[in-house]
């Protein structure tokens, strides 16, 4: 049964740095891939980031790019997105996503993954 438990969601200063993690069981992030995508209040959800189990590469949504980074434990079967220099923009709840495929696809597509975990909030305050 495929599981995804997040983590690690707190509230930071503009220009601070969060590592979320992302637990998965029931598959292994190092074969299928995972997806991140955000939704703040009132806002339909973005995907924001996709790693590929398989090769560990990784792909980003434009807002993010360059601020934000994916890795994973293998060992623990966790996948870790680093979000680092955080404006006021990011917050929103957090969501590790997979639709148990090798291949990520589309960043955006992220959001309408099968299988998601339930969030964990990032609060950036100015």
């Amino acid at each position: 049964q495929v599981q995804l438990v997040e983590s690690g969601g707190d509230s930071v200063q503009s220009g601070g740095s969060l590592r979320l993690s992302c637990a998965a069981s029931g598959f292994s992030v190092d074969y299928y891939a995972v997806g991140w995508f955000r939704q703040a209040a009132a806002k339909e959800g973005e995907g924001i980031g996709c790693f590929r189990g398989f090769d560990g590469s990784t792909f980003f949504e434009n807002s993010v790019k360059g601020r934000f980074t994916i890795s994973r434990d293998a060992v623990k079967n966790v996948v870790y997105l680093q979000m680092d220099n955080l404006k006021p923009e990011d917050t929103s709840i957090y969501y590790c996503t997979t639709n148990h495929l090798r291949g990520c696809g589309v960043v955006s597509d992220t959001v309408q993954y099968a299988y998601r975990g339930l969030g964990t909030q990032v609060t950036v305050s100015p």
